[in-house]
C-alpha cells in the first residue's frame, strides 16, 4: 500500500514522503494512529492543503521533545526485582515499568510506555542501555539498573559484575579446606582404604602363586 507520510518514520521517511508498506502495518499502525494517509488523491490534495500547519505542528512538538530531551537523556533508574541465584527475574521488566520509573524518577517528564525501545525483554539482573523516543526526530539513553535490592543497585552503579563475584563465591567453595593442624604426610581414611586393599591383592596374588 503507498502512504503519505504525516510525521518521520525511522528507516521508512519523512513528512510528505509517499512510501509503499505492507497492508498490515499501514492498516493496524500508520493509519490508526494517525502517522499517515493513503496516497491517492484525494488525500494528496487535503495533505498539501494543510502542509504548512503540519509542519508547524510538528516543529512545535519537536521543540517541546528537545527540551523534554534534556530531562531525560542520560538518566538511570533503579528497579529492585525478585530473582533466582543465576540472575534471571521471575518475569521480566515491560516497557510500562520503565516509563513509570522515569516519571517516579523525573516528576516533570512526561514518557508513556509506547515511547519506550525495548529491542529485547529485560530478564535479568544486570544495567542495560535503553532507547527513549520523544519525538520521531528526538531519541535519548537512559540507563536500567535492575537488582534484588538496594545494596545490589548500589554496587552494580559503582561497576561490579555483580553475578560474576557470585559465580566466583560459589566455585571457590567447592575447594577442599586445607587443615593447618593436620600431620605432614597423614593419610586420610580413604587414602588408608585404598592402600589397604592393594595390599590385600597383592597378598591373595603371591598366595596363588
Amino acid at each position: 500500500m503507498d502512504v503519505i507520510l504525516l510525521e518521520r518514520i525511522e528507516k521508512l521517511g519523512h513528512i510528505g514522503d509517499v512510501v509503499a508498506v505492507k497492508n498490515g502495518y499501514a492498516r493496524n499502525f500508520l493509519l490508526p494512529r494517525k502517522k499517515a494517509l493513503r496516497a491517492n488523491e484525494a488525500n494528496r490534495k487535503i495533505f498539501e492543503a494543510n502542509r504548512a500547519q503540519i509542519e508547524a505542528d510538528n516543529a512545535a512538538r519537536r521543540t517541546d521533545a528537545e527540551k523534554e530531551s534534556e530531562v531525560v537523556n542520560g538518566l538511570t533508574v533503579t528497579l529492585i526485582r525478585q530473582a533466582s541465584n543465576t540472575g534471571h527475574l521471575y518475569g521480566s521488566v515491560s516497557a510500562r515499568d520503565l516509563a513509570d520509573a522515569i516519571v517516579e524518577a523525573k516528576p516533570e517528564a512526561k514518557v508513556a510506555k509506547n515511547q519506550i525501545v525495548l529491542d529485547r525483554p529485560i530478564k535479568s539482573i544486570g544495567i542495560s542501555e535503553v532507547r527513549v523516543v520523544l519525538h520521531p526526530e528526538v531519541a535519548v539513553k537512559i540507563k536500567v539498573n535492575v537488582a534484588r535490592s538496594p545494596e545490589e543497585a548500589e554496587l552494580q552503579a559503582e561497576g561490579v559484575d555483580v553475578m560474576n563475584q557470585m559465580f566466583e563465591r560459589d566455585g571457590a567453595s567447592f575447594t577442599e579446606d586445607y587443615d593447618p593442624n593436620a600431620e605432614p604426610g597423614l593419610a586420610t581414611e580413604a587414602e588408608e582404604a585404598v592402600a589397604d586393599a592393594d595390599d590385600n591383592a597383592e597378598t591373595n596374588s603371591e598366595e596363588s602363586l
